[in-house]
């Protein structure tokens, strides 16, 4: 890839998303990025090819006279181009890396640094299909988990002080689908703590402070316009690039941010061996979207605020779920602390449970009954019997996932059509 442009002042993430690395010389002029659709790569020389394996099998570094491309199991073009583009949506991100799925990128990141014997905090709710990957899939091969409530910074920090072999703390923040924050910061924080504590490194098996825990976000329900995990000292961010990366519900992806350039090569070494790269014409749809993420999700976050703000109180309404509506102080304080706007996700619990909120998805006309989250069109669902359905009925109960709880993902539609969309579904009898 090309050398990055300089300048004198840094850039902003809008403009350095459109700027960065692409050259159109390597392109025929192109203006914007073609798509590569290549399997393998034709050496510039002998010497090249050698060193091409040397770097991807580790046994040698990237120096001035750059890489050649190898196979597109391992890189391309395009991957390249994206990858560059969305460095910058993560203030201190080094380096990016591209999957085909979501799930992939969470699965490969982990597995990354993931051994038996370590154990890995998470907190709860979280994407149902994370929970099966670190309970139940993972276990099999000996890694521990521990779960702990969403918002609870005393709990998250016993749970770091007493856990044998840490190696990852895993936060999703906003909790889907109840909206709970977990202070990033402070995990952080607690997990520098021990790792720099000699005592504890001798007594709770961390190891050296080169291999302490890491705390991975998933950031994919606030998103990077809003919420930055690596500045507030997250090792990984992570995306399900299926939402509002990619914003128009057409695409499948999912993204690795880190700050360390290290640890990103062992991700990538682990996605070569996966085979689970983003391919070229999905790297290029989603290299498109980026420069509209900071437009999109400012629109969605406006809307959503006005909605939520609007059913609050309302007679078949129990609660809405939205950081401008917490009542803990808390809550509120994270919420200030570490997002800079409230975001395009709230959920509602309806009065009357399962029958209520299945009518009222019913009865809707403008919004749509679909499960994804964060793109231009409204989407809603009941989170229990769809996309946490796997739970058993106590877990449910305990994280606040109710029968009548339905979770939106608000679009860039006119929030008065939606509003009054939502209030005509509530209206209606039930069936």
């Amino acid at each position: 890839m090309p050398e990055q442009i300089s300048h004198r002042t840094p850039l902003s993430r809008e403009t350095d998303v459109l700027t960065r690395g692409y050259d159109p010389k390597l392109s025929v002029g192109s203006a914007r990025p073609a798509v590569f659709r290549s399997s393998t790569y034709v050496f510039s020389s002998p010497e090249a090819a050698e060193h091409a394996f040397d770097v991807m099998g580790g046994r040698a570094q990237a120096d001035s006279r750059g890489v050649d491309l190898v196979y597109s199991r391992f890189n391309h073009p395009n991957a390249e181009i994206v990858e560059d583009h969305l460095v910058p949506l993560e203030p201190d991100a080094a380096a990016a890396a591209v999957f085909n799925s979501g799930m992939a990128a969470i699965m490969t990141a982990m597995l990354a640094v993931l051994k038996p014997g370590d154990t890995v905090i998470y907190t709860t709710p979280i994407y149902g299909a994370t929970q099966v990957l670190i309970s139940d899939f993972f276990g099999i091969f000996g890694v521990h988990s521990i779960a702990v409530d969403a918002g609870r910074g005393d709990d998250l920090d016993a749970a770091i002080r007493s856990a044998r072999n840490l190696r990852i703390v895993l936060i999703e923040s906003p909790a889907n689908p109840n909206i709970v924050m977990t202070d990033i910061r402070r995990a952080c924080e607690t997990v520098s703590r021990l790792a720099s504590g000699t005592a504890a490194q001798s007594t709770n098996g961390h190891g050296t402070t080169a291999e302490r825990p890491l705390v991975m976000v998933d950031n994919t329900l606030m998103g990077p316009a809003f919420q930055h995990p690596l500045a507030l000292g997250a090792d990984v961010s992570l995306y399900s690039a299926t939402k509002y990366l990619g914003g128009y519900s057409d695409i499948i992806g999912g993204v690795v941010l880190t700050k360390d350039a290290g640890l990103m090569k062992k991700i990538r070494g682990k996605r070569s061996l996966f085979g689970n790269i983003l391919q070229p014409d999905e790297c290029w749809i989603l290299d498109t979207r980026l420069s509209t993420v900071e437009l999109r999700m400012n629109q969605q976050s406006k809307n959503a605020k006005h909605i939520a703000e609007a059913l609050n109180g309302h007679p078949k309404i129990g609660k809405v779920y939205y950081p401008t509506l917490f009542e803990d102080a808390g809550q509120r304080r994270i919420f200030d602390a570490q997002c800079d706007f409230p975001g395009g996700m709230f959920s509602i619990d309806l009065r009357g449970g399962k029958p209520a909120a299945f009518d009222f998805l019913r009865q809707l006309e403008l919004a749509r009954n679909a499960v994804s989250l964060g793109g231009v069109e409204t989407l809603a669902c009941h989170p229990r019997s769809t996309t946490h359905s796997a739970w058993k009925a106590a877990d449910l109960d305990a994280a606040g996932i109710g029968e009548g709880l339905v979770r939106i993902s608000v679009g860039i539609e006119n929030w008065r059509d939606l509003l009054h969309d939502f209030e005509r579904a509530l209206e209606k009898p039930l069936a």
